[in-house]
């Protein structure tokens, strides 16, 4: 099988995932639980969970990009064994 994606960047989009997803699930579980510093203003969303809904839903898709390119990194790494 042959990656689709060079090495650099299978591991830039690997990290960058990585980093979203990490990012994202704290944003999220803050929004989730209302935290007042997000959803304490006049101006901020007042409904919290929904808020948290979209954003774990954005952390599904960082995640799905996480295992491609993963995945894409472990190709490259086996292809560079096989010497004809």
């Amino acid at each position: 099988m042959k990656p689709a994606v060079t090495a650099g960047k299978a591991w830039f989009c690997t990290v960058l995932s990585a980093f979203g997803v990490l990012i994202l699930s704290v944003i999220g579980a803050l929004f989730y639980t209302n935290n007042e510093a997000l959803v304490g203003s006049i101006d901020d969303p007042e409904d919290g969970k929904a808020v948290a809904k979209t954003i774990f839903g954005a952390v599904f898709i960082y995640l799905a990009f996480f295992v491609f390119c993963g995945s894409q990194l472990w190709i490259i790494k086996r292809q560079s064994k096989i010497h004809l």
